[in-house]
């Protein structure tokens, strides 16, 4: 048997980012997969967006309803201190266009190698291929049991991640221990996930895409939410992160409406009306370009009303400039499902917040267990933010656990 003033599952940037920072104490990370960090290592397809560089305050309008959790975390370890990390460590960081911040390298086998090293800097023991099978809690602390051995610690660490990737390890283990330990779990699901279309008709563009789009989402009738971002569109369905980051509110019959005029309903009838008085000889494929709408999509979106790319301003009728309006203002899409875990960049739910000291990470059910990362029922949009909240939580949880006499 193993014994260690610190028990920490999983070789993620949660889990190791936790090791580091419990300085002087014996810390075994437990990670079932041959080597540590293999979900890190396809981040950002490879290139690792860390954090974003937004001013803190910004952060919190990027975690969904929950964002009120995440407060001490991303005050006690910021976007900016997670940069100064890299950068003392030797990894420089570059921003793009959009504030998504990577390593210079554009390589996230870079910021892992940053956290391994950090890792055996701090003599942190890092046990591959234990799959942890038990858990048990008495008042010596936690053992844990895996299938090639036995490790018992006063204090545990729970930083399994989500199930988005499984072939990654991300299987929803965690999930698991937390109930095993009396904890509860709000039912996980895929987010920051495209959205397959049902009867979809524009696999003749995939790859084109449109910025900064207002996406209204209808339930029944209903319409109950409404995003803006870019949206990309794929041979399925649709992408893009104004699509991914409204996944985690989306469900299979949904209806996506898209605004791709940029522009109210009544006011585009308006216009039309106004531009067939002044300049009635021109086709409405011409007059449409000011919407700055890509000409295949525009195309598309044209033969779907029935109205002629040709078809003079003066010309069209009634009808047709309310198809028109329809088909610019709120193009629908029916939802057929949102992607699944193979697809999702992160999951949604995970263990109930209402049961984590957010100042601390710690359990308020069982003392000595910890938690962080995205095993908590918390996800953040894309950009950098599930990542920074990892890593924050991580640190808050380690400093914790480096107060605790050993």
């Amino acid at each position: 048997m193993e014994i260690a003033d610190i028990l920490i599952i999983g070789g993620g940037p949660a889990g190791l980012f936790t090791a580091i920072n419990c300085k002087g104490r014996r810390v075994i990370v437990l990670e079932k997969n041959t080597v540590p960090g293999k979900k890190l290592l396809i981040s950002g397809t490879g290139r690792c967006n860390i954090t974003h560089d937004c001013k803190l305050s910004d952060f919190f309008s990027h975690y969904g309803e929950n964002y009120r959790f995440l407060k001490t975390a991303l005050h006690s370890f910021t976007n900016t201190d997670l940069i100064r990390f890299l950068e003392t460590h030797g990894l420089e960081t570059v921003v793009d266009k959009n504030g998504k911040v990577f390593p210079a390298s554009q390589k996230s086998q870079d910021v892992l190698a940053v956290l391994l090293k950090a890792c055996n800097t701090n003599k942190v023991e890092i046990a591959c291929s234990h799959t942890v099978q038990e858990i048990d809690k008495s008042d010596q602390g936690f053992t844990v049991k895996t299938g090639s051995g036995i490790f018992r610690s006063k204090f545990l660490v729970i930083a399994t991640g989500g199930m988005s990737y499984p072939a990654t390890g991300s299987t929803g283990d965690g999930y698991h221990f937390a109930r095993m330990l009396g904890h509860s779990v709000v039912p996980p699901k895929p987010s920051l996930s495209p959205v397959i279309v049902r009867d979809y008709n524009m696999a003749s563009i995939s790859g084109v895409s449109v910025q900064n789009k207002t996406i209204y989402l209808y339930r029944g009738e209903k319409k109950i939410a409404e995003h803006c971002g870019d949206i990309g569109f794929t041979h399925k369905g649709l992408s893009g992160p104004g699509i991914l980051d409204f996944s985690r509110q989306i469900l299979s019959g949904d209806i996506l409406k898209v605004n791709l005029a940029d522009t109210k309903a009544d006011d585009f009838r308006n216009e039309i009306i106004q531009a067939s008085d002044k300049e009635g000889k021109t086709a409405i494929q011409t007059y449409l370009k000011k919407f700055d709408i890509p000409r295949s999509l525009l195309l598309l979106v044209l033969k779907s009303t029935g109205v002629e790319p040709e078809c003079r301003l003066a010309e069209i009728t009634k009808i047709q400039r309310n198809q028109l309006v329809t088909a610019f203002c709120e193009f629908p899409f029916l939802v057929g499902k949102v992607g699944g875990f193979n697809m999702a960049m992160v999951t949604a739910g995970g263990v109930s917040l209402d049961e984590i000291n957010p100042k601390t990470m710690e359990s308020k059910l069982v003392a000595g267990l910890y938690f962080a990362g995205e095993v908590l029922d918390i996800d953040g949009d894309t950009g950098g933010y599930n990542l920074q909240a990892a890593f924050s939580m991580a640190f808050l949880a380690g400093n914790e656990l480096w107060n605790k006499q050993p």
